[in-house]
């Protein structure tokens, strides 16, 4: 321990000299300017010491008596430096021993005190699987050599020849009466704005109707309209735009319900020609390989899955020169009010011809709403059985109607023209449902704790092999053939089929439909709303302070919070973070964009982990079985990836986000009388504003950029955006030292500029230090930056705008703007490149934690560094963590890193902003008790050992496993 001359607290080597850079108490501070005056005695940035010691780099004094060092330390020791094991000072992995003591009074003790595992050696087969592990996703991940094996009809999905045709934006301009006036019907640009403004704000009618009368608006604004209902006028009667809504009506059980819906081949006609998908749509099946040799199988997009290449072979047996829609319908109950219980029951329609790339963003309106269906709970129906019954009979009755059309459209077929103008003979075919497991039971006609997918007993759920194939949908279509042979007969066939006595269900004339395969997995509800929420109440009940409702931002964390738990009855917890880990894997490697026939094995590898080590739950008697839908439902996850493509083809959290704009918007655009006639009038109008606005810029400017169609990869591709102007023009070096804890920003720096002023020379340690001490600095001040930001690329030419993917912040500590209190400072860690990472594995990368974020002043730089090795604009002074270990900890793989100690002092460097690649996640290593002090803004200065969190998102997934 080291005491501080100006205030006599006791310390460690590390935390004495952060306690010295960052103090506010008037003697440490008149201490540390003494010392920092002899320190500089040389002048600025000089500092010469001939009794220097190789591999010491501390400037503040080491443990020990001020007074017996003749010369203070200087800096010594860089990142990219060579260190012997000895050189290092490694954290005690024990430290929480002091805390437990001290909180006894605080804490309940555990009933066990030793029952911390120690660490395992890491066997060599643990080395060898993650280097094989790491070669699959580098094949998945980089694709710049993929092999296309294209269907090998050629006659599938090539446009009719012969047949004159206009594109989509020229039809419209025709429909809507083509002129000079590119706004036409609306008379100016400011006509045009004022509709546009007030169809997509959302203003209420009334409030809209009462701008236009203020006297003089609508005249000095030259408008054609002067109220919300002149407007609609105008909208209905000349404006184009996606199908209409039917209101009909459906008898069940001698009783008349309302649905709203539209003509389902219109929409899809709506959604095939729609122009700004004209040059991304997929027309016909392909085999995709990551190698020449055509055996690593890649899926992504739909048209990669086995379900189109094996049903456009059916199809070319009758109808040759197809063209395949594949339809995919999703449903799902929702309320639209806070209070009073209403609900709307909304279905979506989507096309899998459209990249899952643009159909999964809402803002590019890949989905559209076919149908509102009844609500009713037919609660007049007092007989519980009798009631389910009759709901399943009302819903499927209405989807016959809805999809109806798709049975002589899927046969037969029909020319559709594309955005571009190309015909092509179509053949729309239901391929996917997508809907929560309720949904699922619903459309299937299964009942309840069944699987919708297979045949597997209810008391096999649980089981990872157990045998278990799709229903059969010859035997199910043959049992729903009885309906005409007596009640009796019927529901006895049913039940052997396995089914409920559904009365002609939706799907059941569908062509090349089988409702058992179409069933698609369900991320958010059966990974994240159920296998999560039932893994945080199982370890809550284990652990009793584990607590949390948004379960896609625990899993981030959930690992990294229970490595250190003690379990009761002195339980291993090894096989515990085993099961944790092994469905966070799943989770994550569920969710990738493209998967291959190698990651698809890494899929199944992660769920046997889980039920290897689930035994754990029972003998700390949460559980005594595992007998759960979605448990099992992860079992038929790389049998759907690989018929369908990617999860994120068929992913409900998506259509969970039309609800805001399609259900619950549009209710509150009415007055909540008939609310259904004006919900789909309110939508109709407004997807004719938002059509008319896409011809107005096609007008605008036609020139678009060819697309070259690229698959997604696993690759996170985006850019490193700075600000243009720093946040602080000018900070002195000493303020760096103290408010940014940058201690030894000097001796960095001069180190920096002597490999710069030297790039062929090869330096050992000290004579890189002897160099760097020649170096004067003619500034005492920077311009600093408190950010970098990454921004999203287009990386696949959809027109995707950039956003803001991750940041670093390097803040000191500031008052707040508007209150008293302080904002602490920030200072985030960081994934540093050498120069020799890769995409994949944590190879060429080091942890380091970003201090100041900076440029060398120009003229300085005119002077330091010559003509040919001029340094880029951006720098970071940094301090390290020590390297990665050759493996993650085979419990719960995550690696370990503790900061970069050399002679009681952390080692720093200034390094170019751009080797930085990505911020990162460390999680402390909190041992059996968490000391009380710690707090977010303080862990990373009172903890010495991490684990670095490979579940932050995808990217760190991929990169840190």
């Amino acid at each position: 321990m080291v005491s501080c001359p100006g205030c006599h607290e006791s310390f460690s080597a590390t935390g004495y000299s952060q306690h010295l850079a960052k103090t506010r108490q008037t003697p440490c501070r008149a201490f540390l300017a003494t010392f920092r005056a002899n320190s500089n005695s040389q002048g600025l940035g000089s500092p010469k010491n001939p009794t220097l010691q190789a591999g010491t780099r501390s400037l503040s004094p080491p443990p020990g008596s001020l007074e017996e060092q003749d010369h203070p330390i200087l800096f010594e020791g860089d990142f990219f430096g060579t260190y012997e094991e000895a050189d290092l000072e490694w954290p005690d992995d024990h430290s929480g021993d002091e805390e437990e003591d001290l909180y006894n009074d605080e804490w309940e003790p555990p009933a066990q005190d030793n029952n911390d595992e120690p660490e395992p050696p890491v066997p060599d087969d643990d080395i060898l699987e993650n280097e094989a592990r790491r070669e699959i996703e580098q094949r998945t991940m980089e694709q710049d050599h993929i092999v296309i094996v294209p269907y090998p009809d050629a006659h599938a999905g090539v446009p009719i020849t012969g047949q004159p045709a206009h594109d989509s934006n020229t039809t419209y301009g025709i429909d809507a009466g083509n002129s000079n006036n590119i706004y036409a019907p609306f008379t100016s640009q400011i006509d045009w704005d004022v509709a546009k403004w007030a169809k997509l704000r959302s203003p209420s009618s009334t409030a809209f109707t009462d701008l236009l009368a203020i006297d003089g608006v609508s005249e000095r604004l030259n408008l054609s309209f002067k109220n919300s209902k002149e407007l609609n006028k105008i909208i209905d009667k000349d404006l184009p735009g996606r199908p209409k809504f039917k209101r009909e009506q459906i008898i069940v059980a001698g009783e008349a319900f309302d649905i709203f819906y539209r003509d389902i081949v219109e929409c899809i006609r709506s959604l095939y020609s729609d122009p700004d998908f004209a040059d991304f749509l997929i027309f016909k099946p392909e085999h995709h390989y990551a190698d020449e040799d055509k055996t690593i199988r890649l899926f992504h997009d739909m048209h990669t899955g086995q379900w189109w290449w094996d049903t456009q072979k059916a199809l070319d047996r009758r109808r040759p020169g197809a063209t395949i829609i594949p339809v995919i319908i999703s449903s799902d109950k929702t309320q639209v009010t806070m209070f009073r219980n209403k609900t709307a029951y909304p279905v979506y329609l989507t096309i899998g011809n459209i990249p899952k790339e643009i159909r999964r963003k809402p803002s590019r309106r890949a989905h559209i709403l076919l149908a509102y269906l009844p609500t009713t709970r037919l609660e007049h129906i007092a007989n519980k059985a009798s009631r389910r019954r009759a709901v399943a009979n009302l819903y499927h009755a209405c989807m016959s109607r809805v999809l109806a059309p798709l049975k002589t459209a899927g046969v037969d077929g029909l020319v559709m023209s594309s955005g571009d103008g190309a015909r092509r003979r179509c053949h729309p075919l239901f391929a996917c449902f997508v809907g929560d497991y309720p949904e699922q039971l619903l459309a299937a006609g299964v009942k309840s704790m069944e699987c919708p997918k297979c045949d597997v007993p209810t008391d096999e759920l649980e089981s990872n092999t157990a045998q278990c194939d799709i229903r059969d949908l010859h035997a199910v279509l043959d049992a729903l053939a009885l309906i005409d042979e007596g009640d009796l007969a019927f529901v006895q066939a049913c039940r052997a089929a396995g089914i409920k006595p559904v009365v002609h269900p939706f799907w059941e004339d569908l062509p090349y439909t089988n409702i058992f395969q179409a069933i698609t997995p369900d991320v958010l509800h059966q990974l994240y709303q159920g296998l999560v929420k039932h893994l945080l109440g199982w370890l809550a009940q284990a652990l009793s302070r584990l607590s949390g409702t948004e379960h896609s931002q625990i899993c981030r964390f959930l690992l990294g919070i229970i490595i250190d738990i003690r379990l009761p009855g002195n339980l291993a917890s090894s096989r515990l973070l085993k099961a944790v880990r092994g469905l966070l894997d799943f989770l994550y490697l569920a969710q990738y964009p493209c998967h291959s026939s190698e990651t698809l094995l890494l899929l199944d590898e992660a769920r046997a982990l889980f039920h290897d080590n689930k035994e754990i739950f029972v003998d700390l008697g949460i559980r005594n079985n595992f007998n759960l839908p979605k448990l099992h439902a992860i079992r038929h996850y790389a049998s759907m990836i690989r018929t369908f493509g990617t999860t994120d083809n068929y992913n409900t959290e998506y259509t969970e986000r039309l609800h805001i704009d399609l259900a619950k918007d549009a209710y509150r655009a009415t007055n909540h009388k008939h609310e259904f006639t004006q919900m789909t009038r309110w939508l109709e109008r407004k997807e004719k504003i938002i059509r008319h606005e896409q011809y107005i810029k096609w007008r605008l400017d036609r020139d678009r950029a060819p697309y070259q169609p690229r698959p997604p990869d696993l690759r996170l591709d985006r850019t490193l955006k700075m600000t243009k102007h720093p946040s602080a023009k000018a900070v002195s070096v000493p303020t760096l030292i103290s408010d940014y804890g940058a201690t030894y920003f000097r001796e960095a720096l001069a180190r920096y500029i002597a490999e710069q002023q030297n790039p062929d020379e090869v330096f050992t340690r000290q004579r890189l230090e002897n160099v760097a001490a020649g170096i004067h600095l003619p500034f005492h001040s920077v311009p600093v930056y408190h950010k970098i930001k990454w921004l999203s690329t287009d990386a696949r030419g959809h027109g995707d705008p950039l956003v803001t993917v991750d940041s670093i912040h390097a803040k000191p500590q500031r008052a707040a703007l508007q209150t008293d209190d302080v904002v602490p400072a920030r200072f985030d860690t960081a994934l540093i490149n050498d120069g020799t990472g890769s995409s994949v594995g944590i190879k060429g990368f080091r942890i380091g934690q970003v201090r100041v974020i900076f440029s060398i002043p120009a003229t300085a730089t005119q002077l330091l560094f010559p003509p040919a090795n001029q340094p880029p604009k951006h720098l970071a002074y940094v301090e390290w963590f020590t390297p990665f270990p050759a493996t993650p900890d085979p419990r719960h793989g995550m690696y370990k890193v503790s900061r970069f100690i050399r002679s009681g002092e952390r080692v720093a460097s200034i390094i170019p902003v751009s080797n930085i690649a990505r911020s990162v996640h460390l999680i402390p290593k909190f041992g059996a008790i968490v000391p009380r002090h710690w707090t977010s803004n303080n862990v990373l200065e009172e903890c010495d050992t991490f684990f670095v969190n490979c579940y932050i998102d995808r990217h760190s997934f991929v990169t840190l496993r």
